[in-house]
């Protein structure tokens, strides 16, 4: 295969984001583990972000093919993503100075989130290069489940959604549904969809000995329910923290307690400090401060031992694209509840395991979390069977379909 040379763009949010503290999610993880596994399959790849810290690297370096580029766009701090819009052109223009300063030249342009998108169509304008698209979240579903217009999509990215859809070669997904969603929601011609799940890490996240790993944490409670995720409303927290008070009102001498790891309560983010407000206020509300902490935004070195000090991960989301938190979760070998919304859904047995909850209803998801923290027998069957079937989601097998696809545009 001639090698390709690929530019990423992720214009609002950096890959390397976790190392140069600011928050992260599943996005952040996605675009750099997919990068560095395409370089590992012959490909070169540079990422091209928005520098959000005067004191970030311009270039780094993570391996002889993949490097990260932070280009100037606004003020070189962060900018809520709602007024990224007013940057592009600044973007692009400082796209283009570094290519012809670097004379490079590239073969695939794969944009991630919408911004991206409209910044690879500005780039594109004067040479067609095959564009391949990655929303990772649609507008219309978030609107489906907003509850305040703070919360809600413009138009401008509802629109935007659109015209990449029918401008862009391909539109790639992580889950069945997802595709489900923009080819029905969005007229997208089905010819244009690809869906193709994210991976994981297998050596990295692995099954660790369960007291091994509460060492770890500093955590000794007897049974430890854990959320990993972004604070925002649709992840579904509330209702998590519902589901627990109900749970430790039927059981009020089990040792539990709720973890929920996510929020960088020091950068000066309102949305997410009006979200952690309010969930605090809940957790106090409904009396059991004591059962539900917060143990903020934790690193992918440390997320293992989370993982493995669990006895469950709960994804309550009232829309999740896919859910890359639940994969590394079941990766360890600890049973995920998820939301029926989420696309990682598709992947866990309805049936056998009852591991699929409803949005919203904490009576649900609080039988659920209770029948595998008293059923020990349920619990390890669940343990044992969860890891085979996330066995085939590799980064690999994710960068080996990506490459076939790339390759179908030439």
């Amino acid at each position: 295969m001639k090698q390709k040379r690929i530019a990423m763009i992720s214009y609002h949010t950096c890959p390397l984001a976790s190392q140069e503290g600011k928050e992260t999610g599943g996005m952040n993880v996605y675009v750099l583990e997919l990068a560095k596994e395409l370089t590992q399959k012959g490909c070169q790849v540079d990422i091209f972000t928005r520098c959000q810290g005067e004191n970030d690297e311009r270039i780094v370096q993570l391996n002889p093919n993949l490097r990260v580029i932070h280009l100037t766009a606004g003020e070189e701090k962060q900018i809520d993503k709602k007024l990224l819009l007013n940057y592009i052109d600044e973007f692009v223009d400082s796209y283009k100075k570094f290519i012809e300063q670097e004379n490079l030249s590239y073969n695939i342009l794969h944009c991630h989130y919408y911004l991206s998108g409209l910044i690879g169509l500005k780039i594109n304008a004067d040479k067609k290069l095959p564009i391949f698209m990655s929303f990772h979240t649609l507008a219309l579903m978030k609107n489906l489940v907003a509850r305040s217009e703070r919360e809600e999509e413009n138009v401008e990215r509802i629109t935007a959604e659109f015209k990449l859809i029918q401008d862009v070669d391909k539109v790639i997904t992580s889950s069945i549904s997802d595709a489900l969603y923009t080819q029905y929601l969005y007229d997208c011609p089905k010819e244009k969809l690809v869906v193709i799940p994210p991976g994981i890490d297998v050596e990295h996240f692995h099954p660790i000995d369960q007291q091994v790993a509460k060492d770890k944490i500093h955590e000794h409670v007897k049974k430890i329910v854990l959320f990993v995720g972004r604070i925002e409303p649709l992840k579904g927290i509330d209702a998590l923290i519902y589901a627990m008070k109900i749970m430790v009102s039927k059981n009020p001498n089990l040792p539990v307690k709720l973890l929920i790891a996510g929020g960088d309560i020091t950068q000066k983010n309102i949305p997410i400090k009006t979200e952690m407000a309010k969930l605090n206020k809940l957790r106090h509300i409904l009396h059991i401060p004591n059962i539900v902490e917060f143990v903020g935004q934790k690193t992918q070195d440390e997320l293992p031992y989370y993982y493995n000090a669990a006895e469950v991960v709960i994804m309550p989301s009232h829309y999740e694209s896919f859910g890359i938190a639940a994969l590394e979760a079941m990766a360890c070998g600890t049973p995920v509840i998820t939301s029926n919304v989420a696309g990682i859904a598709s992947i866990i047995d309805k049936q056998r395991e009852k591991l699929i909850t409803t949005v919203n209803n904490p009576l649900l998801l609080a039988s659920q979390i209770e029948h595998l923290l008293i059923d020990e027998q349920a619990h390890q069957k669940v343990s044992e069977g969860i890891r085979n079937k996330v066995a085939d989601l590799t980064w690999t097998n994710t960068a080996n379909k990506m490459i076939r696809l790339y390759k179908s545009l030439g």
